[in-house]
């Protein structure tokens, strides 16, 4: 007996996806609430393997989403809450538009509250999996932070996301975490090492606000995404906060009782905590050991080992990078970014002011004779102080990414600074492909004359032995008694029958030669052919990847021709600038 018959997209791809059109009937949402959801649950449209079974015979480009992803978002009770907000929402137009204001106050009072913290439970269980998925969520905020209370942003936005990136910044300079600092157009990157974590993101220039079309950018998602990031990033500052010991909300010490009686007292503590100058308290608890120095053990059979070498010297340079600016008194000038800086400073040991009415938080004043380093960004300055350098902003994210104090006379006031190089890049990672600027590749070959040393060895010299001078004295008494007459015929009759011997010796050996096998002589092969040759093993070998890798090693090889042409053309511009530099220099 046959089994039932199988119908059509009944298994398979034809039932492991849904269209967006039939998510939204079965959740019974609408496209807006059902974006909000996605974005908060951490849920992707797919993309099938075969797309014409998975849309049932549609060969039409449409959004795809897992079924089970689906069917998982059908017990969430944000759901029934996006319900809720929504009716209510229509109850505040409805109690406006009746005018109504005593009602329309009361539902605006008691507006529901969307809360997200069982999905970030849920999302992260650890707080290592919240740390991998950080650098999206800081950059968000930071760009956040800049806003200002704009209608198309929800009103409290903004501040919370400045609120909570500053926070994360005091852990930051807490726990001496920063590895990596980077200055391009986009703006500074930063990059720290928490929990053994590399957290990677970007703080944007201090340029003021442009409006931007609705067409351009769409501000409800991204402020769909920010709602979510606050949650996380909360809950990362509390957990760093209660690891180095110190209060959340943070508290600082009070400078002066005066202050906080002209301003309010909440304000007070926020300005100087976003002043980022003042260290924070730390609570009486006794803190937790996590993050402090590990020593590496060190075994008899690892003592060869290249990696564990590799880590021990790794482990040194960030325990000198961590007092990289101790002692240091940096005074910052009114027109540099006084935000960067400060925190690039302070996570390295510096002590930083400022003009006090720059900004709130200022602790010397320039006039101080202790100040080390004044940062200076125009080309001259009418007052100097013999006691201290006067270097440009530069100097400071360059001498973090070496890892040491660079000399001061490259990033004086009005000097043409050196090339900025991103420490991001890895020069190994595609070898030849990659663009390495000139300066990188000087700074390569010094390091690695300095880590590898060549040793030759010495050539020694051949002494002569006893016994071949006793040989040398043999043969000239002999050559003596050869040169007497007596002995003249016998010699020739020798080398008479000796002549002989040797020509029938010679003919058996070349009638020999004749009949045997000579080995032939190496020719040099053409390179032209070898060259042809390899290209046709290449194309062979091509043809004999599997069908279900040939896409992927097509991605591959277009990222490798990516890769080649942008590094040929950086190439052409350095020689452009290079030659416009020399022509300049021959004007003047």
């Amino acid at each position: 007996m046959a089994g039932p018959r199988k119908k059509k997209f009944k298994s398979g791809e034809g039932a492991e996806y849904w269209s967006r059109n039939t998510a939204l009937k079965k959740l019974q949402l609408s496209l807006k609430d059902f974006r909000r959801l996605c974005i908060l649950k951490g849920i992707y449209p797919r993309e099938p393997r075969n797309r014409k079974k998975a849309q049932h015979g549609d060969t039409t480009i449409k959004t795809l989403f897992a079924k089970k992803d689906i069917q998982f978002l059908m017990h969430e009770p944000i759901i029934w809450k996006l319900r809720e907000l929504k009716t209510h929402g229509r109850k505040v137009i409805r109690a406006k538009t009746l005018k109504d204001f005593k009602e329309f106050k009361k539902l605006k009072r008691n507006f529901p509250e969307l809360s997200l913290d069982h999905i970030v439970k849920e999302r992260y269980p650890t707080f290592l999996s919240a740390l991998r998925d950080l650098d999206d969520c800081l950059t968000m905020c930071f760009l956040f932070s800049t806003f200002p209370l704009i209608r198309k942003l929800p009103r409290d936005l903004p501040v919370i996301c400045q609120r909570l990136s500053f926070e994360f910044l005091h852990a930051v300079i807490a726990s001496q975490a920063l590895r990596k600092v980077f200055v391009s157009i986009k703006g500074y990157y930063f990059q720290a090492e928490i929990k053994g974590q590399t957290i990677t993101w970007i703080m944007p220039h201090q340029f003021g606000y442009e409006p931007q079309a609705k067409s351009e950018v769409d501000f409800n998602i991204m402020s769909t995404f920010v709602q979510f990031y606050t949650v996380l990033l909360g809950f990362v500052n509390f957990r760093l906060y209660h690891i180095l010991n110190l209060y959340y909300p943070p508290k600082i010490a009070a400078t002066g009782k005066r202050d906080i009686q002209l301003v309010d007292k909440e304000s007070y503590y926020s300005e100087r905590v976003a002043a980022l100058n003042i260290p924070l308290m730390q609570s009486p608890r006794s803190p937790e050991n996590e993050d402090e120095d590990v020593k590496l053990d060190v075994f008899e059979n690892e003592a060869d080992d290249a990696l564990v070498q590799k880590a021990k010297q790794e482990a040194e340079s960030i325990k000198k990078l961590k007092s990289l600016f101790k002692g240091l008194r940096v005074f910052i000038n009114r027109e540099v970014p006084r935000l960067p800086l400060v925190f690039t400073l302070r996570c390295f040991g510096a002590e930083v002011s400022w003009d006090k009415t720059l900004f709130v938080g200022a602790t010397f004043d320039e006039t101080d004779e202790s100040i080390t380093h004044q940062i200076v960004d125009r080309p001259s300055i009418d007052k100097q102080f013999i006691s201290r350098y006067y270097v440009q902003p530069q100097w400071v994210f360059d001498s973090v990414n070496a890892r040491q104090l660079l000399p001061v006379e490259k990033y004086f006031i009005g000097v043409e600074l050196p090339p900025h190089l991103s420490p991001f890049v890895d020069a190994e990672e595609y070898g030849q492909e990659n663009y390495i600027p000139p300066e990188q590749v000087k700074l390569n070959s010094v390091n690695n004359a300095e880590e590898t040393k060549i040793v030759i060895p010495k050539r020694k010299k051949k002494k002569k032995t006893t016994e071949n001078a006793h040989k040398n004295g043999d043969n000239s008494g002999s050559d003596d008694e050869n040169d007497k007459p007596e002995n003249k015929k016998q010699k020739e009759n020798i080398q008479n029958d000796e002549s002989n011997k040797d020509d029938a010796d010679k003919l058996r050996e070349n009638l020999k030669k004749k009949m045997a096998v000579v080995t032939g002589k190496a020719t040099a092969p053409d390179p032209k052919e070898l060259k042809k040759a390899e290209q046709q093993e290449y194309k062979l070998r091509e043809k004999m990847v599997p069908k279900k890798y040939k896409k992927l090693y097509v991605s591959m090889m277009k990222a490798k021709a990516d890769r080649k042409r942008d590094k040929n053309v950086l190439n052409r511009k350095r020689i452009k600038i290079e030659k416009q530099k020399k022509r300049e220099s021959s004007d003047v």
